[in-house]
């Protein structure tokens, strides 16, 4: 019962303190310019040498620093979440190995290990989804798992592609990246597009809300959705080919526009903050596609700190009122909740690019490159309006959430939580404040060179202020009757159901092919190909078996059968001559 109720402070001495080695060996390691590579050799197979591999540089040891470092706030936050479920350690154990498969992922340069680490995060992000058994977890965990099995398909393709160049291992570039390996480099992309829940497969992203929110916490900010962009990070070089490049643009910058504007309807507390998950990974995936690795992966670390906050804060805020998620029965917040709302609104503000919050530092940086690149105009728009978009909703999760009056019943009390539950908040709230402005400092000692005009200079800023002026318009259209909503009822549907990706990723389509399979086995596996494959044929056969058997059976009665049919037929030909 001890350990039961103390398992969250294990984690946290025993994950804090590997996080401050990281985070120590990655300063070392930048500054002196180091790397190491651990390899094992098992054994060769057919002049392939099987070898486990280990990269340790920079950018390995500084994201296994911040996932470390997250980790333990998680579960030492859920040691008050969880409290009282029969199932605690069970859950404690599934995160555990969460982070230990993410954590192969990261240090693993060969793709048979990338592979153990990635089919351990779809395998045990399946068992964290169904943590709560009822048939919203199932479904939920079903489409997680099968969306993710289409990355693995890709993954196994491109080992049996690298098997052919006599190793898995990803460091010897100019042997099998040129242009007849263009499979495997769609094949790599893929994989990560699935992983990162770009279009079309982004719908099991905020179906996986279904898992408790600590889960939530750790898989929507450095675990899960974002193992495709590290993929991608190290395999940087394939975005050489403009055709990929182009492919990975269009893709991503719909997938951010498409959350954005899904993010702005939605009503779901968890399913709002999945959105933003969404968008953010577009941003990354698109800046990934016009060459600036070290930008991605600089929003992928300030991103995972502020988006784990703002789940966690979003625990405290269902966990407190009695695990409503509708950000409809919210409001006055921050009057009941001063710190969690203090917390969030951080995370919040950081999420849109506040100046000087941590998201500022990267996600500015970012649109300045991408206007500076040589993209077409509609990828120009679509960049534009994703980020109009994310202050749009973030400002209306503030309004519905924290301002205004409660629209709970009178009878609720809503109050802080507990210590265990609050000072995680507190320290990723402090990080995401200075997390930006260190990282910038460390990761770009020389400042990226940016040449723009003084309108695109100010688009940002214009951008922010027009976003949080929306996001209070569509605050207000829920109450305000004479805005005649209901006229946009339509085209918000569409837009507020992700363009119809969960209805084509789940019944709709699978219902019309089962019943399609359905129809071709009756009509032609138990009816055509039967009549005239195998049990037809045998019918046949048999028929003539029988005849002959009978024949051979009764050889007295068949002979005079014989005769006279031969008497008959020489009498006609006799009178017909």
């Amino acid at each position: 019962m001890v350990w039961k109720f103390s398992m969250h402070l294990v984690s946290l001495f025993f994950l804090g303190i590997s996080s401050v080695v990281c985070l120590s060996m990655s300063l070392l390691s930048l500054q002196k310019g180091m790397s190491y590579v651990i390899e094992w050799e098992l054994f060769s197979l057919n002049s392939t040498l099987i070898i486990v591999t280990l990269v340790l540089d920079w950018i390995s040891y500084m994201f296994l620093g911040f996932i470390l470092f997250i980790s333990s706030m998680v579960l030492f936050y859920s040691g008050e979440y969880m409290r009282g479920d029969k199932n605690f350690n069970r859950f404690m154990y599934l995160v555990l190995a969460f982070v230990i498969s993410m954590n192969a992922l990261i240090v693993s340069p060969n793709l048979i290990s990338i592979l153990l680490g990635w089919d351990g995060l779809g395998l045990i992000s399946y068992t964290l989804v169904i943590f709560y058994q009822n048939e919203k977890s199932a479904n939920a965990g079903m489409l997680t798992i099968l969306s993710n099995r289409v990355g693995d398909v890709a993954i196994l393709l491109s080992i049996a592609l690298f098997f052919t160049m006599g190793s898995w291992n990803f460091f010897n570039w100019e042997f099998y990246m040129g242009n007849d390996m263009v499979l495997m480099k769609v094949l790599v992309v893929m994989a990560a597009m699935t992983k990162s829940a770009q279009i079309p497969f982004s719908a099991w992203l905020p179906a996986a809300m279904a898992a408790p929110t600590p889960v939530s916490a750790l898989v929507h900010s450095s675990t899960l959705v974002t193992a495709g962009v590290f993929l991608l990070i190290r395999f940087s070089v394939i975005f050489e080919d403009w055709m990929i490049q182009s492919f990975m643009l269009l893709i991503s910058c719909s997938t951010m526009f498409m959350a954005g504007l899904g993010a702005s309807f939605e009503y779901d507390l968890k399913k709002i903050i999945a959105l933003s998950t969404l968008s953010q990974l577009g941003v990354m995936l698109s800046i990934l596609s016009l060459g600036f690795s070290g930008l991605a992966f600089f929003h992928l670390l300030t991103h995972a700190l502020f988006k784990a906050l703002l789940f966690l804060c979003a625990g405290v805020m269902i966990h407190n009122l009695k695990d409503y998620q509708d950000i409809r029965m919210m409001g006055g917040l921050s009057k009941s909740m001063p710190l969690t709302s203090t917390c969030m609104n951080l995370s919040n503000l950081s999420l849109c690019g506040i100046p000087f919050m941590a998201g500022f530092y990267s996600k500015d940086l970012i649109l300045e490159v991408a206007f500076m690149s040589n993209i077409n105009f509609i990828s120009f728009m679509m960049y534009v309006m994703a980020t109009g978009l994310t202050v749009v909703y973030t400002f209306r999760l503030i309004f519905y959430s924290l301002t205004g009056v409660s629209n709970l019943s009178s009878m609720s009390s809503v109050n802080e939580s507990g210590s265990t539950m609050t000072s995680p908040m507190m320290v990723l709230g402090f990080m995401s404040i200075l997390s930006g402005a260190s990282l910038s400092w460390i990761m770009f000692p020389e400042p990226h060179m940016i040449c723009l005009s003084f309108s695109f200079k100010i688009l940002v800023m214009s951008l922010l202020i027009t976003g949080s002026s929306m996001g209070y318009i569509l605050n207000m259209m829920s109450v305000n009757n004479s805005l005649k909503s209901m006229k946009f009822y339509s085209s918000s549907v569409f837009a507020g159901s992700m363009w119809f990706l969960p209805l084509l990723s789940s019944l709709t389509v699978s219902d019309y092919v089962l019943k399609v399979g359905m129809k071709y086995e009756l009509s032609m596996d138990k009816g055509w190909s039967e009549f005239f494959g195998g049990q037809g044929s045998f019918s046949f056969i048999m028929s003539g078996v029988y005849w002959v058997q009978g024949a051979q059976s009764n050889m007295l009665k068949f002979y005079m059968k014989t005769f006279f049919l031969w008497v008959i037929m020489l009498s006609v030909l006799l009178i017909w001559v």
